[in-house]
C-alpha cells in the first residue's frame, strides 16, 4: 500500500498524483473530499507565507466528483492586506476545475490581547484513548486505510449525532509532515458521515462544501468532531461539528448536504 494520500510529481511542483488512499465511499473511482480538502490547505499555507499570520477561516467548494487522477494545484493571494488577507487555491484535472478553497489569513496579535479567562472557549470531550473504530466499506483500499477513527459516542453505522476522534496514519503529501490545518480539514469533512441519519446503502448524503472556522490551531495528533446532521425531508441538510483537540475547543465546521435515495 502507498505511504501517502498524494505523491508530488517530480517534473511539476504544482501536480500531485492521487493514490488509492484518497478513494471515497461513494464510488471506487472518486475521492473522499477530506484528502483534497487537506491538499488545498497544504497549498494555501504555502502561498506567499507570512510570519506572524495564521489562517482563521477556510471554505472548500466541491464542484464535481474528484477522480483518482493527477491533480494540478494553483494558489494565489487574491486580496493582500496589512492585517487580513484573502487567499484562493484550486484543484484541476485534465478535464477542468474540480474543487476550490478560499481562506482568510489573519495577523496574530503580538503581544497577545488581555482576554479575561472567563471569556475564553472552554470545555472538552473524553479523549481518544479507546479502541479504533472500523469504517464500513467494501473497498479493500481507500481513505479509511490512511485514517484512524475512535468514537466516543455513536458510530458510522449508527444514525444520529456522534463524537469521534480522527487521526492520520499517513501523510497528506509524501515526505511532508501534516500541518495542524491539514489534520483539521481532513477530519472536519467527516462530520456528515459520523452523524449520518440514513442507511449508507440506500441513501446519499454528500456535501457540496466544507467551511472550517478556527480560533486556534489544534495541538497534537488528534482532532475531535462533536457532529450532528440537521435534515429536511425535501433533500437538503446541514452537518455541523464542534471541533476539539485534547486541550479543548478549536473551532467549528459546517457542510451543506444533498440528501437522496441511491
Amino acid at each position: 500500500m502507498t505511504s501517502a494520500f498524494y505523491l508530488p510529481d517530480p517534473a511539476d511542483p504544482s501536480r500531485f498524483l492521487s493514490t488509492e488512499l484518497t478513494r471515497g465511499p461513494w464510488s471506487a473511482d472518486a475521492q473522499h473530499a477530506g484528502p483534497p480538502s487537506a491538499l488545498l490547505a497544504y497549498a494555501l499555507e504555502r502561498c506567499e507565507p507570512r510570519a506572524g499570520f495564521q489562517i482563521g477561516r477556510v471554505t472548500m467548494e466541491i464542484f464535481r466528483p474528484i477522480p483518482l487522477e493527477p491533480l494540478t494545484v494553483d494558489a494565489k493571494v487574491v486580496r493582500p492586506g496589512r492585517s487580513v488577507e484573502f487567499l484562493e487555491a484550486t484543484l484541476s484535472t485534465e478535464r477542468g476545475l474540480v474543487m476550490r478553497g478560499a481562506a482568510w489569513r489573519f495577523k496574530l496579535a503580538d503581544p497577545e490581547l488581555p482576554v479575561p479567562e472567563r471569556f475564553l472557549p472552554s470545555g472538552n470531550r473524553p479523549g481518544p484513548e479507546r479502541e479504533p473504530s472500523p469504517f464500513p466499506t467494501s473497498n479493500a483500499v481507500g481513505f479509511h486505510n490512511g485514517i484512524e477513527y475512535r468514537f466516543v459516542t455513536g458510530a458510522f453505522d449508527e444514525p444520529g449525532p456522534a463524537v469521534c476522534w480522527i487521526g492520520l496514519r499517513n501523510p497528506i503529501v509524501a515526505g511532508e509532515i501534516p500541518s495542524p490545518l491539514e489534520r483539521t480539514l481532513i477530519a472536519a469533512d467527516h462530520g456528515n458521515g459520523a452523524s449520518s441519519i440514513f442507511d449508507w446503502d440506500r441513501y446519499l448524503f454528500i456535501n457540496t462544501d466544507l467551511t472550517v472556522t478556527l480560533h486556534r490551531m489544534p495541538v497534537g495528533e488528534w482532532v475531535c468532531l462533536d457532529a450532528v446532521t440537521y435534515p429536511q425531508p425535501y433533500g437538503i441538510a446541514l452537518a455541523e461539528s464542534a471541533l476539539f483537540d485534547e486541550k479543548g475547543p478549536i473551532g467549528r465546521s459546517t457542510q451543506t448536504l444533498h440528501l437522496a435515495e441511491r
